[in-house]
């Protein structure tokens, strides 16, 4: 029986699934994450610049290259375990080793990251932390310690994973330049469990810190947005005023339609990427599956308190900057239709004007056509007259009979010859 053909990319796709796994960590243990990202149009950086940079530490500890074209990492630098993960705006690199430095959350952990190869960096440090992993004491051990750690007001804790661990933080960036969490591990908790919970925690603080890019936006559009709101406003009060012409108005509501629209195309992608980062913190906290700790606010009452009115505020400046865009077209389609009336007026007026002064015209022409007439025909009695004269003495005419005579029936003719060469025109 012959094999059925697979797809090309059947193992590929498949393999996928498996391509990003947890990272194993001990207890106790320590966490350097750092997420890098260029300061604009990151979506179509030079991708290349990034691996170049993972190769650059590689090196330093001998360390085996990446495959051509990957987007994700794992390497052994010495006793440390680096995870590096290419990502659409960003690229994160995750440091973890066993063992905790005597003084928590020590800048030294972070010098496993050389600083000569973060100056080289191909972009700018969206977010760092240090992350101390720890064996789980007494609640009364972890409130002495989380107090000289963190600061109580943004301290947010709580147990995670069915009371498998405490996780706690306080989203400062402390006097070195990293956010601090700790992990408070069960003695039967595994290190892959740990993994998971140093993934989902790196993941929050990532996303959180890229979603705030959205609320920087919004935030420097608000004044652009109001003054922009306020013109639309007293255009849409001179259109009912009518004072000012409509095609100076329309002009200018095209103009402010114009701008609209550049700010929406601009800002589109960082509002819908902002929205997408959003969910994922909130996904990522929700897998966390926290429980209160001691009367501490959990995680999600953080970012419910701290976070979602950022959010709120991107979202309503998006709805509002699309609001304010279908406000000014709908002005500008009014504000058209009557430009169009009043140009409509203005054409059968002179529509009117034009009638008129073909009506005046055709009656000259008949003026000059009577004018003409006359004017021909007493030439054409003169040339008659002299012409006939030899026979109107024969016959004993005289010649003001003679021209008696011809009068009439010179007008006639030149009457119908005209006649007819106005017809033939015709």
């Amino acid at each position: 029986m012959a094999a059925i053909e697979d797809h090309p990319l059947r193992y590929q796709l498949a393999n996928e699934l498996h391509a990003r796994p947890f990272p194993t960590i001990p207890v106790p243990g320590t966490v350097a994450y750092l997420a890098v990202k260029q300061p604009s149009e990151a979506v179509h950086r030079d991708r290349m610049a990034d691996l170049q940079h993972l190769k650059d530490l590689l090196d330093r500890h001998g360390a085996p290259h990446p495959q051509p074209g990957a987007t994700h990492h794992t390497a052994q630098l010495g006793r440390y375990t680096l995870k590096w993960e290419q990502h659409t705006e960003f690229v994160s690199y995750t440091l973890h080793g066993d063992g905790i430095s005597d003084r928590a959350f020590d800048p030294k952990d972070f010098e496993l990251f050389p600083p000569v190869w973060l100056e080289k960096a191909p972009g700018q440090r969206i977010t760092s932390a240090l992350i101390r992993v720890v064996a789980r004491p007494e609640p009364e051990q972890i409130k002495t310690c989380v107090r000289d750690w963190f600061v109580p007001e943004s301290l947010a804790m709580a147990t995670v994973l069915d009371d498998n661990a405490v996780v706690a933080g306080d989203f400062r960036i402390d006097p070195a330049g990293h956010m601090r969490f700790a992990l408070f591990v069960n003695k039967e908790t595994g290190p892959q469990r740990v993994g998971r919970v140093v993934q989902r925690l790196c993941e929050i603080e990532t996303y959180r810190a890229m979603s705030m890019l959205g609320f920087s936006r919004a935030r420097g559009l608000t004044p652009t947005i109001s003054a922009m709101d306020a013109s639309l406003s007293e255009m849409m009060r001179e259109m009912t005023r009518g004072h000012v012409p409509a095609d100076q108005t329309l002009s200018q509501l095209l103009t402010i339609s114009a701008e609209l629209e550049a700010m929406a195309a601009q800002s589109a992608f960082r509002f819908g990427a902002t929205g997408a980062y959003a969910a994922l913190v909130n996904q990522r906290i929700s897998l966390l599956r926290e429980e209160r700790f001691v009367g501490f606010q959990t995680m999600a009452e953080f970012m419910l308190r701290r976070f979602e009115p950022a959010m709120r505020t991107v979202e309503s400046t998006e709805k509002r900057l699309d609001v304010l865009a279908d406000r000014a077209r709908r002005a500008g389609e009014l504000l058209r239709t009557r430009v169009d009336v009043e140009r409509s007026a203005q054409n059968q007026a002179l529509l009117e004007s034009m009638d008129r002064r073909a009506d005046l015209q055709l009656q000259l022409q008949h003026t000059v056509e009577g004018l003409s007439v006359v004017a021909i025909s007493y030439y054409a009695v003169s040339l008659a007259a002299y012409a006939l004269y030899p026979l109107g003495k024969a016959l004993d005419l005289s010649k003001g009979m003679l021209t008696a005579i011809l009068t009439p029936l010179v007008i006639g003719a030149v009457f119908l010859a005209v006649r007819r060469i106005r017809k033939s025109l015709h």
